[in-house]
């Protein structure tokens, strides 16, 4: 699969999902996708919750749908919103534990615009999983 093809695959799945956000307090529809190393492509949607502290991002939603069906490397992440929202902190953090320097963040609004972020670019001197293994903790 080509670059381009997965980038639309995931802009596909990312939108779908969008639409199925349960958002009644921010209103802010939000879909993601991953692709796993192995190719394959997981979504979610952000699901809001009257406590704020229990919302769940649409990047965290997808991440949690590929490890709980065994992957434990994404390649690939498209964030969709109206606005073309980049991930949160807490997002950047989850998605850091699942991925290398390389993997490519893809941020699209719904006027067709998208941007390609390293994750080393989005989220600089982040804290990962090879951080604790050299503490062998």
């Amino acid at each position: 699969m080509t670059d381009d093809q997965s980038i639309s695959q995931l802009r596909t799945l990312a939108q779908k999902a969008s639409t199925n956000a349960y958002a009644p307090y921010s209103k802010a529809q939000i879909g993601s996708a991953v692709m796993t190393e192995s190719g394959q492509f997981f979504s979610g949607c952000n699901v809001e919750n009257s406590s704020f502290g229990a919302t769940i991002c649409a990047e965290r939603v997808a991440i949690l749908n590929a490890v709980s069906s065994g992957h434990r490397q994404i390649t690939k992440l498209y964030v969709y919103s109206k606005q073309g929202w980049p991930p949160c902190g807490m997002c950047r953090q989850v998605v850091r534990e699942f991925c290398d320097q390389n993997l490519q963040v893809i941020i699209g609004d719904e006027k067709g615009n998208e941007q390609i972020i390293s994750i080393e670019d989005i989220f600089p001197y982040s804290f990962g999983p090879e951080h604790l293994k050299r503490q062998n903790i």
